[in-house]
């Protein structure tokens, strides 16, 4: 009997066999191809599963989602944009499978909350800052899905004082300001010459004001978006872990500025932000717990 978890992410898919825990050793990575992008997923899968039976699969996916047709549209697939039948080509390959498909902001927020950081709380918002913006809430200890799926789209909350272009086509969201392509983005139109965000951080690190500055705008906007949402929701703690969440000070610091000018009501007044204790493997962790979970009420109804 085996359980996969699959991460559908902007860096590419990545898929593990799901025991007590995920094990970073033994994930399997590959990055998203410019064609192709179903048969490449597949493939891996398949590796991974390495001709056992497949019992469950919990899959973590960038949106959008429709997760009663099972459906993924991620903006960074394009041969995906217009939806692409996920659950039932997973369902194909492994026929007796239980396929489970959630935001991947969704699974972040089940990871934090059972392994992670948010575990002492009831009410919280889980952040992955890297190339994109993906979130998901807990409220009253349970997490917030929505209608469609998409509740926790964090890196599309309009930002005050941006306007930068978005990939969704509209203007000031988070995700157009602080995500790690973002963030290369605007420090390269200022003259900044490099291509990672782990150099950026260097930079900013020896002084260059460039690389400061792009980190300073990125902390603001994630600080004034996290106030935001911390005042909608009355949450306490916000968990925040990814990529760029990694550049230290450069960002931190402008970020926890942002959230004191912001977060002013009194019942705001306890709000903590904190690093991610999952470093990059939330979303991975999140859909093997997916996948265990609908394995369990199966067997619960069964019984």
């Amino acid at each position: 009997m085996t359980i996969l978890a699959l991460e559908i992410g902007p860096a590419g898919f990545a898929v593990t066999r799901v025991a007590d825990d995920v094990d970073p050793d033994e994930v399997r990575r590959i990055p998203i191809p410019s064609g192709g992008a179903w048969a490449a997923c597949r493939d891996l899968l398949l590796e991974c599963a390495e001709g056992t039976e497949v019992t469950a699969v919990g899959i973590g996916s960038m949106g959008p989602v429709d997760m009663a047709a099972g459906v993924v549209a991620p903006t960074q697939i394009p041969e995906w944009r217009a939806g692409f039948a996920l659950v039932d080509a997973v369902q194909k390959i492994f026929p007796i499978a239980l396929v489970q498909l959630a935001l991947d902001g969704v699974c972040l927020a089940l990871a934090e909350r059972n392994f992670g950081a948010t575990s002492a709380v009831s009410d919280s918002l889980s952040v992955v800052v890297s190339d994109r913006i993906a979130a998901g809430v807990m409220v009253g200890g349970f997490v917030v899905v929505g209608r469609t799926g998409n509740a926790g789209h964090f890196g599309h909350v309009l930002v005050p004082g941006f306007d930068d272009l978005c990939e969704c086509g509209g203007r000031g969201c988070l995700e157009a300001v602080a995500s790690g392509a973002s963030i290369l983005r605007w420090a390269n139109s200022q003259g900044w010459v490099g291509n990672s965000v782990e150099a950026l951080v260097g930079a900013a690190q020896a002084g260059d004001e460039i690389a400061v500055s792009a980190l300073n705008r990125a902390g603001t906007a994630l600080g004034r978006a996290i106030a935001s949402v911390a005042s909608l929701l009355d949450i306490d703690l916000v968990a925040v872990g990814g990529t760029v969440a990694k550049s230290g000070p450069a960002l931190w610091k402008p970020l926890a500025a942002s959230v004191a000018t912001h977060a002013r009501l009194g019942f705001l007044t306890a709000l903590r932000v904190v690093p991610s204790e999952l470093d990059l493997l939330g979303v991975l962790a999140g859909a093997g717990l997916l996948a265990m979970m609908a394995q369990e009420a199966a067997a619960q109804v069964a019984d």
